[in-house]
């Protein structure tokens, strides 16, 4: 999908100087207008979901992509005229001589660009994933639950039954096989998968498959042998990387607390104004190996939320303000805690941390949980930009199969696509609101 956001800027660019060199016979370049046309149009297909994949439950279909692409072209052509108007320009390339073809062109090419690559998104791809059977069960649940990829074509097999039918393997035409690291496979089996990945096919772990796939890791698909032996998790006290993180929260942290300190302003005044409670309130909350910190918070629920104790957050949940409600969607309760920041205690993104009397609950749950607990929590993380507001335990396995891949993976490139999704989020107003299919039970 990123190649389609750079697809459409080079076509903006490109059409730009060729019209350009027709009327004033001399290439432009890349000059402030077009820069600001290309900057505009990538920032709202982002926003639209052009370069996104559907949210669960909407279908991906050529129409939508469609309409999405010609809805783009009309609001960048509205914004250039507004543009224009509000400051009076007197540009010969300002207007319809200019813009209008340079913009119908782009989006023409745009939107083919768009159904092709939707067409290649669905074609069918078929893979093989050998395992025990636990974790093909596991793996079953995952795909017909979350179902990520509606293209794959998924066979299951256990390595025994696949150690008897090896000549399978070659009679099908498989787009990959992912062998777990746990089966136990015999050498005849290991020649085999070593002569399909001789001659150009694909052979990798449920892990990595895993990754690819789903933009997560199942917490059952590895042993605590493994965590020690893995690549990855380079975010580890020392290292450069944990330096260049922690610089940079700094530095973000202190400009979003300056940016957004009318907007604290407005909603403290709000939150008195509805019910004359207090402003801010506090949890304990576990970080970075387990220590345990207060976190503060704009308080978004009624007083005493939780006289009778720690309790879920459902959806529609009566404790919740009306003001309270659309700090939460715009994710503006969450912005005191850009002093914990500061302090150390929590980074920009990582994991979101818990409450202790909860997590009791979910060690014996869940396996590897406290694996999470190697990074400083964050204010926004890929769990909360890819899955829905948790309010259960399976929820929380569900987010921590996303943190897992996070720690793995953790890089700048990928904390700022984690920052452009939570922006996202924030601007459709879909920040911190459980699921309806989630039944209300302890609060995040």
């Amino acid at each position: 999908m990123l190649s389609l956001a750079l697809g459409d800027g080079l076509l903006l660019l490109g059409f730009y100087n060729l019209l350009f060199w027709h009327r004033f016979g001399g290439w432009a370049g890349l000059t402030g207008s077009i820069g600001a046309l290309i900057l505009v149009w990538l920032g709202s297909s982002y926003l639209l979901g052009r370069y996104s994949r559907p949210d669960p439950g909407q279908r991906d279909s050529r129409r939508r992509r469609l309409a999405t692409t010609l809805l783009m072209g009309v609001v960048v052509l509205a914004a250039v005229v507004v543009f224009s108007w509000g400051f009076k320009l007197e540009d010969p390339r300002t207007f319809r001589n200019f813009v209008v073809p340079v913009l119908g062109a782009a989006t023409l090419c745009s939107a083919t660009a768009q159904l092709w690559v939707t067409r290649l998104q669905t074609r069918p791809r078929h893979w093989l994933l050998v395992g025990t059977e636990q974790e093909l069960t596991i793996l079953r649940q995952e795909l017909s639950s979350h179902p990520s990829n509606n293209q794959l074509q998924i066979s299951y097999c256990n390595s025994e039954a696949l150690t008897t039918a090896t000549d399978s393997v070659h009679q099908h035409a498989w787009d990959g096989i992912a062998v777990s690291e746990t089966a136990d496979l015999p050498d005849s089996l290991i020649e085999t998968l070593l002569e399909v990945r001789g001659g150009g096919g694909v052979v990798c772990n449920l892990v990595g498959w895993s990754e690819q796939h789903l933009q997560r890791v199942p917490p059952e698909l590895f042993s605590s042998r493994w965590l020690v032996q893995a690549e990855g998790f380079e975010l580890q006290p020392g290292r450069w990387s944990w330096r260049v993180k922690r610089l940079g929260d700094l530095v973000v942290a202190t400009l979003l607390l300056v940016i957004s300190a009318p907007v604290l302003l407005l909603a403290a005044l709000a939150i008195r104004l509805e019910d004359g409670g207090p402003i801010l309130y506090h949890q304990v909350r576990t970080g970075l190996y387990g220590q345990r910190y207060r976190v503060w918070k704009l308080r978004s629920m009624v007083i005493q939320a939780e006289r009778d104790g720690a309790q879920w957050t459902g959806h529609g949940d009566p404790r919740v303000t009306t003001v309270g409600s659309w700090l939460r969607r715009l994710r503006i309760d969450e912005l005191p805690q850009l002093v914990a920041v500061l302090l150390g205690e929590m980074s920009l993104i990582g994991p979101r941390p818990e409450r202790p009397e909860l997590e009791t609950l979910l060690e014996a749950t869940i396996p590897h949980y406290r694996v999470r607990h190697w990074i400083r929590p964050g204010l926004s993380g890929w769990a909360q930009v890819c899955f829905p507001y948790g309010a259960s335990v399976s929820d929380s396995r569900m987010k921590l199969s996303y943190d897992l891949y996070y720690l793995r993976n953790a890089s700048l490139p990928l904390d700022i696509l984690i920052l452009m999704k939570t922006i996202r989020l924030v601007v459709q107003a879909k920040g911190s609101v459980p699921a309806r299919i989630c039944p209300p039970q302890p609060n995040r």
